[in-house]
C-alpha cells in the first residue's frame, strides 16, 4: 500500500523490493567482494608515489625513546599532543608522507573538503585558538591547520617524515619494540602507538587490462597537477583539449567531478552505483558568532554532533544533513512505541530521506535518462552520504557524460580507451576515484607487527580482529592501536581519535609512574571484549546485509570476520563511558602489569 507522510507518497514494500533487486544485481555481477580491487604494489606501485614534495635524503637514525607513534594524521598528532601534555615528550612520530596531515596531506584533488562541519571536525580548535574560514573547510586550509598543530606542539622536531616503517618487532628480553624503517633507522621504544589511519593505501579496480593503459592516469589521492595544470583553487588549464575519464562516483568523485567538468574538453564519469547527494549549503564563518563561543564550546559541539545524529540532543547545534534522519524520526515518533514500532518509524524516515535525494536529482538534472542513472536505490548510510551543490548540475553540461554501468563497472581497459556497456571510450587521461584499502594490519601490508614469541598481527587476526577496546592486543605488550576495529567510530572521526589519544596517554603515564616494564591485556579480558563487541555489533550485520555493496560491508561479503573487524557495536557514547570508567578504577583492569625482578638489567 502506498504510504503518505508529510507530503510523501511511496509504497514501502515496493521500495524495499527495488532496493533488494539493486543490491542483488550488484552482488551477482561482482561476487568477488574485495578481491575485485588490486593493491598499489608491483607494477602499480607508481600510483601511490608522493607527487607533492621532493624526496630528501638523510642519515639513518639510532635512538631509544619512550614512545614511537606510527602515523602523522589527526590520530597520530592527537596521540602526540596528549602525551606531551602529560610530560611524555621523548617521542618520535613516523610518517611516510612529506608532512603532517594524514588524509589531508594526500587528498589534494580539486574540490576536496570536509563533509562534516569544521567546528566539530577540526581537532584542538580551542587549544589552537583557530577560527575555520567556513562551515566546511577546504583541504588546503585543513592541511595548513595540521601544519600549525605540528608547529605549536613541536612535532616537526620529533617527527621523521617521508619514512616508512618496515617492521615493528617486540623484544621480550628488553621490553622494547625494535623499529626498522626504509631509511635504515633502528629505533627502540618502550611503547608503540599505531595511528596509521582508516584510509591508508590507495586501491585500484581489478579491471582486465588496466596495466596496458598507455595514456595518462593517476589516483585521486595522488593528484597530478603537473599534468592537469591548476591547483586545488585554480582551473586545470591543461585539460582544455583533453578527454578525461573518471572511474568511481563515491565521496571523492562527488567533489572533484565539478572541477573536471569545468576544465576538460570532455568528461566521462564511469559509475557502478550512484551516491546519495544532498545540498551542502556552505557559508563563511561569522567572526562575531565565533567570538561569542564560551570556554569548552568545542568539546560540547563535538559531543552535540554525536548526540544529534543519534536523536539524543535537546538542541541541534549542527543543523545540516547529518541530523536529518533523527529529526524525521522525532517528528514521526508517537508515545509508547514498541521496538518494532520504532524500527518501522526509522525505516519510514529513511525512505523519506532517500525519496528527497531522488527528487533532488530530478529537479537538478535535465536529461531524464541521466537523472534516472544518478538515483540511488538503497538505505541512507549504506554508502557514505554526500553533500554537494554542484555535482548533479555538472551532468547538465554538454561536455559531461554519465556512463552508468548498472553495477557491472568498466569491462576492460586498452592502451588508449576503456570499454563499458559494450562501448569504447577513447581517453587522454584516466582518473581513479576508487578509494582506499582499509586494512593496515593483515599480511602483506606496509606495517608488519611481530609481538611476543614471533607472533604476527596477521596470524593473530586471520579470523578477524582480537582486541580489548580496539586498543590492546594480547601477545603484543606496550602496543596500542588508534583505529576503528572493535573501537569507536563516528561520522566525525576526530572525536573518536581524541578519546583514544586521551586514554592511551593515561595508560602510558601510569605505566611510567608505576615503573612497569610491560602492560599487556590478558587473554581473558581480550576474549571478553571480543564477545561483548560481537554481541553488540550483531544488529549491524543485518543492516549491512540489506545494503548495496560498498566498503562499509566489504563489498557485500558479510561474515564473522567482518563482524569482528567492525567498529564497536555499542556506539561511540558507550565506548567513551567504558574508557572513562576503566580509567577511573585506577587499577588498569584486565591488564598484565609486569616489572622486572630487582637486580635484572
Amino acid at each position: 500500500m502506498p504510504q503518505a507522510v508529510a507530503g510523501f507518497d511511496f509504497d514501502p514494500a515496493a521500495l524495499r523490493k527495488k532496493y533488494d533487486e539493486e543490491r542483488d544485481k550488484r552482488l551477482k555481477l561482482r561476487p568477488e567482494g574485495l578481491a575485485q580491487f588490486v593493491a598499489t604494489k608491483g607494477e602499480f606501485e607508481h600510483y601511490k608515489t608522493d607527487p607533492y614534495v621532493k624526496f630528501e635524503e638523510r642519515e639513518p637514525k639510532a635512538e631509544d625513546v619512550d614512545v614511537v607513534i606510527i602515523g602523522g594524521g589527526f590520530a597520530g598528532m592527537l596521540a602526540a599532543v596528549r602525551l606531551i601534555e602529560k610530560g611524555i615528550d621523548n617521542i618520535r612520530i613516523f610518517e611516510r608522507g612529506g608532512d603532517f596531515g594524514g588524509t589531508w596531506y594526500w587528498n589534494r584533488y580539486p574540490g576536496a573538503a570536509c563533509d562534516v562541519e569544521s567546528y566539530s571536525y577540526l581537532p584542538l580548535l580551542e587549544e589552537m585558538g583557530y577560527m575555520p574560514s567556513a562551515k566546511y573547510a577546504k583541504a588546503p586550509e585543513i592541511l595548513e591547520y595540521s601544519r600549525s598543530i605540528a608547529r605549536k606542539y613541536g612535532l616537526y622536531e620529533r617527527g621523521y617524515l617521508q619514512t616508512r616503517i618496515e617492521e615493528a618487532r617486540y623484544d621480550a628480553a628488553t621490553s622494547r619494540w625494535n623499529i626498522s624503517t626504509d631509511r635504515g633507522d633502528r629505533i627502540t621504544a618502550k611503547f608503540v602507538i599505531i595511528a596509521s589511519g582508516h584510509y591508508r593505501e590507495p586501491k585500484l579496480p581489478g579491471i582486465p587490462g588496466i596495466e596496458t593503459f598507455k595514456q595518462h592516469s593517476f589516483h585521486t589521492s595522488r593528484w597530478d597537477y603537473d599534468y592537469t595544470g591548476g591547483s586545488p583553487d585554480s582551473p586545470m588549464v591543461n585539460l582544455k583539449d583533453k578527454v578525461v575519464g573518471i572511474i568511481g562516483t563515491g565521496a571523492t568523485a562527488i567533489q572533484c567531478v565539478p572541477h573536471l567538468a569545468k576544465s576538460a574538453k570532455h568528461l566521462y564519469v564511469f559509475q557502478r552505483t550512484p551516491s546519495s547527494v544532498e545540498a551542502r549549503n556552505d557559508h563563511p564563518t561569522d567572526p562575531e558568532w565565533f567570538k561569542s563561543q564560551k570556554p569548552g564550546w568545542h568539546e560540547e559541539r563535538m559531543l552535540n554532533f554525536v548526540l544529534v545524529t543519534r536523536g539524543l540532543a535537546e538542541v541541534d547545534l549542527i543543523q545540516d544533513g547529518w541530523s536529518k534522519m533523527t529529526t524525521l524520526v522525532k517528528e514521526l515518533a508517537r508515545p509508547n512505541m514498541t521496538a518494532a514500532d520504532f524500527a518501522e518509524i526509522a525505516q519510514t524516515a529513511n525512505y523519506m530521506i532517500m525519496e528527497d535525494v531522488r527528487a533532488r536529482v530530478d529537479e537538478v538534472v535535465k536529461d531524464p535518462a541521466t537523472a534516472e542513472g544518478l538515483k540511488p536505490w538503497y538505505n541512507w548510510l549504506c554508502k557514505r552520504p554526500c553533500y554537494h551543490d554542484d555535482y548533479l548540475a555538472s551532468f547538465n553540461r554538454p561536455n559531461v557524460t554519465l556512463v552508468d554501468t548498472q553495477g557491472r563497472g568498466v569491462e576492460r581497459v586498452l592502451e588508449d580507451a576503456v570499454f563499458a556497456n559494450g562501448q569504447e571510450f577513447k581517453l587522454d587521461c584516466l582518473v581513479y576515484a576508487t578509494g582506499f584499502d582499509l586494512s593496515p594490519y593483515e599480511k602483506g601490508t606496509a606495517i608488519p607487527v611481530i609481538g611476543r614469541d614471533g607472533a604476527t598481527m596477521a596470524e593473530k587476526w586471520k579470523d578477524g580482529a582480537m582486541t580489548m577496546h580496539g586498543i590492546h592486543v594480547h601477545g603484543f605488550p606496550n602496543f596500542f592501536i588508534s583505529g576503528t576495529r572493535q573501537g569507536s567510530w563516528d561520522n566525525n572521526f576526530p572525536y573518536s581519535q581524541e578519546m583514544v589519544a586521551t586514554h592511551v596517554a593515561y595508560i602510558i603515564r601510569e605505566a611510567l609512574d608505576r615503573h612497569l616494564d610491560e602492560v599487556e591485556v590478558t587473554a581473558e579480558a581480550e576474549a571478553e571484549w571480543v564477545a561483548y563487541h560481537e554481541s553488540k555489533g550483531a544488529q549491524w550485520m543485518t543492516m549491512w546485509r540489506d545494503c548495496t555493496p560498498s566498503y562499509f560491508n566489504s563489498e557485500g561479503m558479510n561474515n564473522q570476520s567482518n563482524l569482528r573487524d567492525g567498529n564497536f557495536g555499542g556506539g561511540v557514547l558507550e565506548f567513551r563511558d567504558t574508557l572513562k570508567s576503566w580509567r577511573e578504577s585506577g587499577e588498569l583492569p584486565g591488564m598484565i602489569q609486569k616489572r622486572k625482578p630487582e637486580g635484572d638489567a
